[in-house]
């Protein structure tokens, strides 16, 4: 079985959104002309070049873990040494709607993260986050935490700010491999209200920038 079938050369670094519309558009956001690197499965993915002049490749990773593994997996064989996931997130605590939320570490309760790594928090890549917290503006950063439900279960019990579904397979499939990884993520669920899809489209501008510029 086969995630990406790319059509373009995968970039060292690589910006990782769930969402494959979303991936269009920050890659039209955020490079030069960018080319479609992957359909397969619906996995939008594109390369072109970032604010620096040098190539950057934002792929999709489909919703939660075992997607999102498979396609990591893929992407380091393909080359990709530093990657960000760029995706939303329930808060747990106090961060407001569109806020954006940058993970020091994420606790895997999710099947893949667990399998591929245990239960022990994982860390964001400690250049990574540096780069994310300097260019954040006042995000919210602590450990978040990876489930496979997206109803029903909160975790704030493990001292978790957010939630989401995918952070830990990104961050358990890169630690095997040696490769840096880190995370932010725009609060697209907060106290049970949901964002709404103009607001969210908003923050994700915010999302793509501070993302993209931790890689340049």
């Amino acid at each position: 079985m086969v995630f990406l079938r790319p059509h373009e050369q995968v970039a060292e670094r690589v910006l990782l959104p769930g969402d494959p519309g979303r991936a269009l558009r920050l890659a039209q956001q955020l490079l030069e002309a960018p080319k479609m690197l992957n359909h397969n499965r619906g996995l939008w993915g594109y390369t072109g070049a970032a604010a620096d002049g040098e190539p950057m490749t934002i792929q999709s990773t489909g919703l939660g873990g075992p997607s999102t593994a498979a396609v990591v997996e893929e992407l380091i064989g393909l080359g990709a040494r530093r990657l960000v996931r760029a995706g939303t997130c329930a808060s747990l605590d106090r961060a407001a709607l569109g806020s954006l939320v940058i993970a020091e570490a994420v606790l895997p309760r999710d099947g893949a993260g667990r399998a591929l790594a245990g239960e022990d928090a994982l860390a964001a890549d400690p250049v990574l986050l540096a780069a994310l917290r300097a260019g954040g503006n006042g995000a919210t950063s602590g450990t978040i935490v990876s489930t496979d439900l997206f109803y029903g279960a909160t975790w704030a019990e493990d001292g978790a700010i957010a939630q989401d579904l995918t952070t830990a397979a990104v961050f358990a499939v890169a630690a095997r491999h040696g490769v840096r990884a880190a995370a932010v993520l725009a609060v697209a669920e907060a106290g049970g209200e949901r964002i709404e899809p103009e607001a969210l489209e908003a923050a994700e501008v915010e999302l793509g920038r501070v993302a993209a510029a931790a890689l340049l």
